[in-house]
């Protein structure tokens, strides 16, 4: 029985990571447009138990695009505005691989509660 109650908390305990990382990544895009954004990156690392947890947001480092906009009021002198540095494609990316991790996790969580259930049942007889 301890295992099958492991086996629920390391889903469990997954599932939530990749809902932080989900979250991230909608902020990312949600903040595709905003001048000066730096992108935001979710790591993960085990925690007790072989529990998954999120470590620290890290702001990607790579510089933000240098826009030519010289009507814009935060343009410099040469006409040029820091955009984000929020890549699109690599954020739907993102969000697709966190999509699947959690629906992996999530079969296995459904498959530990139904082994619990059918393990309660042959108790019960």
């Amino acid at each position: 029985m301890h295992d099958l109650s492991k086996s629920l908390s390391l889903s469990a305990s997954a599932m939530q990571a990749q809902a932080i990382r989900l979250r991230h990544v909608a902020e990312n895009i949600a903040n595709a447009d905003t001048p000066g954004y730096q992108r935001k990156l979710t790591a993960f690392r085990p925690g007790p138990d072989g529990m998954v947890e999120t470590g620290r947001v890290r702001l990607d480092p790579r510089p933000a695009e240098k826009i030519h906009d010289p009507g814009h009021p935060l343009a410099d002198e040469a006409g040029y505005r820091l955009g984000s540095n929020v890549d699109l494609v690599v954020e739907i990316a993102d969000a697709r691989e966190a999509q699947r991790s959690y629906e992996a996790n999530l079969r296995l969580f459904d498959q530990a509660r139904q082994m619990t259930q059918g393990l309660f049942e042959l108790i019960r007889r």
